[in-house]
């Protein structure tokens, strides 16, 4: 699959005030979305947990993980978990497209919403409930 960018707008949930535009490069390899550690810190972000990331050259690396709200084409979701990255790599990564029903489109290059999965057996219990 080819690579595409979309324009973003991230904030500090705690602070919405504090918001930036930005490109992001949809990712599926990623699970988390990753913004530049020096631009999460300039809106008041702030780590709440270390985590692992497995790299495509298998290596492992440890990164700050914190939470900012984002914004891609009108889908919003008021906290998602961004990894702190070095300078310079901006991803969207699926964790994030999935909170924002969203699915990157290979062919056409942009993002088209999806629907979201429900387990089946939630529904078998509304049923047995109602009875």
């Amino acid at each position: 699959m080819g690579t595409f960018t979309v324009r973003a707008t991230i904030w500090n949930p705690v602070n919405p005030g504090n918001k930036v535009e930005l490109e992001l490069i949809v990712d599926t390899g990623a699970t988390y979305t990753v913004i530049p550690a020096v631009l999460l810190r300039q809106l008041g972000v702030n780590p709440i947990r270390t985590i692992r990331l497995r790299l495509a050259d298998n290596s492992v690396i440890e990164r700050p993980l914190g939470e900012t709200g984002i914004e891609v084409e009108g889908y919003r979701a008021s906290a998602t978990p961004v990894v702190f990255g070095s300078e310079g790599v901006s991803l969207l990564g699926s964790v994030t497209m999935e909170q924002l029903g969203l699915a990157p489109d290979p062919v056409l290059k942009k993002l088209r919403p999806t629907e979201a999965l429900l387990m089946p057996l939630l529904r078998l219990k509304q049923n047995n409930t109602s009875t």
